[in-house]
């Protein structure tokens, strides 16, 4: 298998940290998001019809996409070390902060990413209430996973889990996006994205 991949966007980082976490190497392959080539008539009929990466090519040629399916079917092969806890609770639990990590962070800085870069200026119609509206809810979902990760060392306890990989990339990605995220008032998650940083799987 391999990993169609473009290393500029939050869901294959997520996915590459999360490979890096579990000690997986799977043969990457770029794709040229900038250049189009998610959007070729031949990848949207063969690869992905939205167009979305990463996309997992497994070994009989055929393609899983959505990042979290992605890893949800690796973890599947590859159950140590878990990632996604051990018992029901401890994996219903990491499901539900990754979901707050997910829709709440990463898809809401996305949604201020799109609607004020003049990258998308000419590809969508951008709206500055948009963007106001998902800063607040990126400040109430911030909060959340602040109190959520605690005085813990991890999102969701002693171990990383995929709700790290989730957050990390939502965090780099908000830097680059340009959709602060208020450090000062969120000391557990600062704490927590300044150690995460300095983990090898950081820099996949």
């Amino acid at each position: 298998m391999k990993l169609l991949d473009f290393n500029l966007a939050p869901n294959p980082k997520k996915t590459r940290v999360y490979l890096r976490e579990k000690g997986l190497t799977i043969p990457i392959e770029p794709v040229d998001v900038l250049a189009g080539q998610n959007r070729t008539p031949e990848f949207l009929a063969r690869v992905n019809p939205l167009g979305g990466l990463p996309v997992l090519e497994l070994d009989d040629g055929t393609h899983l996409t959505e990042s979290l399916a992605i890893i949800e079917y690796l973890e599947e092969l590859h159950p140590e070390p878990p990632m996604l806890g051990t018992t029901p609770l401890e994996r219903a639990r990491v499901r539900e902060i990754e979901r707050i990590c997910d829709l709440g962070v990463l898809l809401t800085v996305g949604t201020v990413f799109q609607n004020t870069s003049p990258f998308f200026a000419g590809r969508i119609k951008q709206s500055a209430d948009a963007a106001e509206t998902a800063r607040s809810r990126l400040a109430t979902a911030t909060t959340v996973v602040d109190r959520t990760i605690g005085s813990k060392p991890f999102v969701a306890g002693a171990r990383p889990t995929i709700a790290d990989c989730t957050l990390f990339a939502a965090c780099e990605f908000a830097a680059f996006a340009g959709a602060a995220i208020d450090y000062a008032k969120l000391p557990n998650l600062a704490r927590w994205y300044e150690g995460f940083k300095q983990r090898p799987s950081a820099q996949a």
